[in-house]
């Protein structure tokens, strides 16, 4: 499906020269002569870009832009500008339009300029349309952030969910793996049957192929009474093995014919029971390192690793803890009957400056002992816990880390964060601006601001 752009201008010649440019390059296009025609075009058509001359009637370029932000926040606007109007420009960009335009407009630039605008469109409209489904699912202070880490794991969900792949879900502990599989349940053709989650690490090993394959009465010592498995319990419905790298090997091999055969024969019977069951399983594990130790079945992680999610530590994707702190607060202020607004700067930038070895659930742990405790409408450096509490695990002197004190400035974690990256990255911006999740011109941006 070509990508929607609408094209913005109150001069008809300019509008239709640029409306027919963009129609042979495949685009989509729709016109507007002023910005109120375009705000309500925009809500009807959904467009990735906007295309925007700054000055016009009735609503300019930048009340456009800034109107555009609340009724169709993912789509990104380019701006027209003439020459006497950059600093305009300048503002607007500012305020979150995606790049301006100089009249008369350089056609090789905007041919480059607009597929890099459409994917972001994309990427916005993409994260924002699950959103609404995940808040629909779990209302607010589930899966939040819009890093680029994020996006990545959201397109997956939405993806996977429809269908009844397998889908093995890796990354540190903490990091939300099992609400990534609750809500893969939950956007899928199964939502109504069971979500049937084993903890394989919790359970001790004499039971584990017990509580996952069920026993007969008399199948072992204290079996006093017939019970059915995970598998049995999660008929038509999904089953979510978490930490499946820490299955003994024989237990693995039972689990990878259910896999096979979609049948289940509990402990000490005889009779092969049909099973409809979704697989999700995770680990916090290398799946390949734990192959070649021998830990992990190989046949069954290719069994399982039909489609891979990995979830970013909360380290790499410190840009969404402003969005995870004022989701726990809204979560935590209905649980506890707080009034609680925000969090003091200094408490802020602390926040994003820590290592946080347990990633969400160690800030959503830190967030809620603090709004215990808070007597305001402001968590302030007395109501957070005190050190270690909030602390980095990394090495001050890493190579590949980079540590920060509580207190540090954002402005500073953030200058010597892009700095080390680039560094570790052997000085190539292209791809430190990758790793960091920005765009080759902030970083350029940024750079130039430090002096670099």
């Amino acid at each position: 499906m070509p990508l929607k752009i609408l094209i913005v201008d109150d001069e008809e010649p300019a509008r239709q020269g640029l409306t027919a440019l963009l129609g042979r390059w495949g685009y989509d296009v729709d016109e507007a002569a002023d910005g109120q025609e375009a705000l309500a075009k925009a809500a009807a058509g959904l467009p990735s870009v906007v295309l925007s001359d700054l000055v016009m009637p009735k609503m300019d370029g930048l009340d456009l832009l800034r109107a555009l932000k609340t009724d169709v926040p993912f789509a990104s606007v380019i701006l027209l500008t003439g020459q006497g109007s950059i600093d305009t420009a300048v503002t607007a960009m500012r305020e979150g339009a995606y790049d301006y335009l100089t009249k008369p407009v350089d056609v090789a630039r905007l041919r480059v300029l607009i597929p890099k605008a459409a994917e972001r469109g994309e990427a916005l409209r993409d994260v924002a349309l699950l959103r609404r489904k995940l808040s629909q699912v779990w209302g607010m202070g589930r899966l939040v952030g819009t890093s680029h880490g994020m996006q990545e794991v959201y397109r997956l969900i939405e993806v996977a969910a429809p269908t009844p792949a397998a889908v093995l879900i890796s990354g540190e502990s903490g990091t939300g793996k099992e609400l990534v599989a609750r809500t893969l349940h939950e956007l899928s053709p199964r939502a109504k049957g069971p979500f049937v989650a084993v903890n394989c690490a919790a359970i001790p090993e004499t039971l584990l192929e017990s509580e996952i394959f069920g026993h007969e009465k008399g199948a072992f010592t204290g079996a006093l009474e017939r019970r059915p498995g995970c598998f049995e319990l999660a008929h038509e419905g999904t089953i979510f093995l978490d930490e499946i790298a820490e299955m003994n090997p024989g237990t693995q091999a039972k689990f990878l014919r259910i896999l096979q055969d979609g049948t289940v024969r509990r402990l000490g019977g005889k009779t092969e029971i049909k099973v409809d069951v979704r697989v999700l399983a995770a680990t916090n594990k290398d799946p390949v390192k734990a192959i070649q130790e021998g830990t992990f079945r190989e046949d069954l992680y290719y069994r399982l690793n039909v489609v891979s999610l990995a979830l970013p530590p909360l380290r790499e994707r410190r840009d969404d803890i402003p969005a995870l702190v004022q989701a726990f607060i809204e979560e935590f202020n209905a649980r506890y009957d707080k009034r609680i607004r925000s969090v003091d700067e200094s408490v802020l930038n602390g926040l994003i400056a820590q290592g946080w070895p347990g990633n969400v659930r160690e800030l959503r742990n830190t967030l809620e002992r603090a709004i215990i405790v808070c007597d305001g409408d402001t968590i302030l450096p007395r109501h957070m816990p005190p050190a270690p509490a909030l602390r980095s695990t990394e090495p001050a002197d890493g190579p590949d880390s980079v540590s920060f004190r509580v207190g540090t400035s954002l402005e500073d974690a953030e200058k010597a964060l892009i700095l080390k990256t680039l560094v570790a990255n052997g000085n190539n911006k292209t791809r430190a601006a990758d790793v960091l999740g920005i765009s080759l011109k902030t970083l350029h941006n940024k750079l130039k601001a430090y002096g670099s």
